[in-house]
């Protein structure tokens, strides 16, 4: 099947499907291919009018309330709250917490301790009583788990700030680490890069150590708090828990013998090295959390919030807000315009939407600006490596990620730019730059090259998420796709990447999901790299992934994938369908050749059917990974861009079919 374009709106409006038709559009009435062709032309109207005038795409990204919470902690104490905000925020924390009282950290997921802590001294402080209902309920089930005590270090240390907890019981992160040299264990490069701009600020906070006046106190919130805060046992002295433990113990002596010189220089080199990243338009790595609290150690230090790095700081953290139409706030952990912008991208284009639509052209006119082409802090390991990736989000120059610049490659080979030259120059330095930061075991991480030790996780200071950033499927999946389709299949570099994947597949037949939930992502982003280096359909790798894909398909013809699969074996492969996932288990079935397949049909009328009228999906769950289990996103674009994608390659063939040799648009390859 073909498809035209609406000369209105650029949309696409396949032949076999008319614009007019008001008879019964499900799948069984019309047939699947009609139906899929329905889908993308209302779905293609759908993203083509949610671009901004600059060409970009941006999806609300969420994540859980911690995020809120903590802004509002922020604010207490920096004095700068107000009635206004706090209302908005208290409106969105309590729209959220669950019938039990607690609050969770992804949607349908089991209520979480620190994250119900921290939405409950939010409401605190946006005013409600702790012998409300809601707060009672809330407060009880805290108790039940163990209180404040039981909580995650970086709850306690925002209690810290207010005397709820005290300092003493908390591990020492000293301001000296960043004097530790690039080849010994534990400097600040042997920390992932969204780790690394978080500790730096707090090393300045936990030397600090400061109290400002608590303006009520939490005692509902202890088991008893008559009595002082547990000590928690010590591991074995042989293993490396035990280890790590008692090196915290040997740093909470040197915090009191401290040399003042020494630390006071310390801290100065640290404000240094965050005030060096601060990004042009104020933030931090363009996330919020290291915002937060680099505003807080520099604070301490002395800037006063009308100081220029300060002021800028706190405006940027006002844009990480997202009002709602019933006055709520909600507070975006990150934004996320390239990564959207060029899924949008290629979505459309695989959709069908000419390769000169104007909309396509600004998108990645865009695009082109926003390639960085100074260094960063990837620069330490890779000092000779010139600089072409791109970052995430609008202003993040110090971090450029291999995920987006091998895609963003990908959407801008779907497009024809009036300036040829300028788009040939851009990707040849992105496609350079990504393979130049592959790591020694032939794999790609998402930042940084060989981020892999061990010694960062074990500190007692690091009992939340991920701190190193270690080489995943789905980034190197992405680079090798992209280094195909550059005509870079039989490269060594390319070659290594695929030997890696292999070796990297699960018994069952998937891929881990390091960034996406999780191994329906994993398997759905590397067929489509392994089809395009030219392996084809009946590679026994292939077919145990498209045995597995099929085998975990819902009754309803969806796919889901809860994220409690990163923990427990029994939700690999389970979990209500999304749309998101549904297109990701589809991009890959499609890859290796399955398109004829029942179970392609049943996904693509999944998808068909479950349609909203706008062109739209709807999509609570939670698909999206920061850190695995400990934070989860919802990216609100996901849930459109990627069935988009799905159906187009469906209708349309695989993009780029038979550039690596092989036709990945017919059979099973050969």
């Amino acid at each position: 099947m073909t498809a035209t374009t609406d000369g209105s709106t650029g949309a696409v409006t396949p032949r076999a499907a008319s614009a007019t038709d008001t008879t019964d559009t499900t799948p069984a009435a019309i047939g699947t291919l009609d139906a899929a062709a329905r889908a993308i032309r209302r779905s293609t109207d759908f993203l083509l009018s949610r671009q901004d005038a600059q060409g970009w795409w941006k999806g609300d990204l969420a994540t859980n309330v911690t995020m809120d919470a903590e802004d509002l902690l922020l604010r207490q104490f920096l004095g700068v709250q107000d009635e206004a905000t706090n209302r908005a925020a208290g409106l969105f924390i309590r729209g959220e917490q669950r019938a039990d009282g607690t609050w969770a950290s992804f949607y349908g997921g089991p209520g979480e301790l620190s994250v119900t802590i921290e939405a409950y001294v939010a409401l605190r402080l946006a005013g409600d009583a702790p012998d409300e209902p809601h707060m009672a309920r809330a407060s009880a089930w805290i108790r039940e788990q163990g209180g404040i005590a039981s909580a995650r270090v970086f709850t306690r240390i925002w209690l810290a700030l207010f005397g709820w907890w005290k300092w003493d019981d908390l591990p020492e992160l000293p301001p000296e680490l960043l004097y530790f040299p690039k080849w010994f264990p534990l400097n600040i490069y042997d920390f992932g890069c969204w780790a690394r701009q978080t500790i730096v600020p707090l090393t300045i906070v936990s030397a600090k150590r400061p109290v400002r006046p608590a303006p009520f106190p939490l005692d509902e919130l202890h088991t008893d708090p008559r009595l002082p805060n547990p000590v928690r046992p010590l591991a074995p002295v042989a293993s490396w828990d035990g280890v790590f433990q008692r090196l915290d113990k040997a740093l909470h002596l040197y915090h009191k013998i401290a040399p003042r010189g020494v630390r006071r220089a310390a801290m100065n080199s640290a404000a240094r090295w965050i005030i060096e990243r601060q990004e042009n338009d104020g933030c931090w790595g363009g996330i919020q959390p290291p915002a937060v609290y680099s505003v807080i150690a520099l604070h301490l230090l002395g800037y006063d919030l009308d100081h220029p790095v300060l002021k800028a700081g706190l405006e940027s953290l006002d844009r990480f807000a997202v009002w709602r139409e019933d006055g709520a706030r909600m507070i975006e952990a990150c934004q996320s315009p390239v990564w959207d912008t060029c899924l949008a991208t290629i979505a459309l284009a695989d959709a069908g939407v000419p390769a000169d639509h104007p909309q396509l052209v600004k998108a990645a006119d865009w695009m082109l600006g926003e390639q960085i082409v100074r260094p960063g802090d990837w620069s330490v390991r890779r000092p000779g490596l010139t600089p072409g990736g791109w970052a995430f989000e609008f202003h993040n120059d110090n971090y450029p990620d291999i995920d987006d610049t091998a895609e963003v490659v990908l959407a801008l080979r779907r497009v024809e730019h009036p300036d040829r030259a300028r788009m040939e120059h851009a990707i040849a330095r992105g496609v350079r730059w990504n393979l130049g930061m592959q790591s020694k075991n032939g794999a790609w991480a998402a930042f940084d090259v060989d981020n892999t030790s061990s010694f960062p996780n074990r500190l007692p200071f690091c009992d939340f998420g991920e701190v190193i950033d270690p080489p995943s499927a789905d980034v190197t999946a992405h680079v090798v796709e992209m280094a195909a389709y550059e005509g870079l299949a039989d490269d060594p570099r390319t070659r290594r990447g695929v030997e890696w994947l292999l070796a990297e597949q699960e018994a069952f037949g998937g891929w881990f999901g390091r960034w996406g939930v999780n191994y329906v992502y994993g398997t759905g982003s590397v067929l489509p790299a392994l089809t395009a280096v030219g392996m084809p359909g009946s590679h026994p790798a292939i077919r145990r992934a498209v045995a597995w894909l099929e085998s975990v398909q819902n009754d309803d013809g969806g796919w889901g994938e809860d994220l409690r699969s990163y923990r427990e074996e029994q939700w690999i492969g389970h979990g209500a369908s999304t749309a998101s996932q549904t297109a990701w288990a589809l991009i890959g079935l499609l890859a290796a050749g399955e398109r004829d397949s029942r179970a392609v049909e049943r996904g693509v009328e999944w998808l068909a059917r479950t349609q909203r009228d706008d062109g739209s999906w709807d999509e609570p769950y939670f698909t999206g990974t920061g850190f695995p289990w400990d934070f989860s996103i919802n990216y609100h674009l996901y849930r459109q861009v990627f069935p988009l994608t799905a159906l187009g390659r469906y209708v349309n063939g695989e993009p780029f079919a038979g550039v690596a040799g092989v036709s990945r648009a017919s059979g099973k390859g050969s």
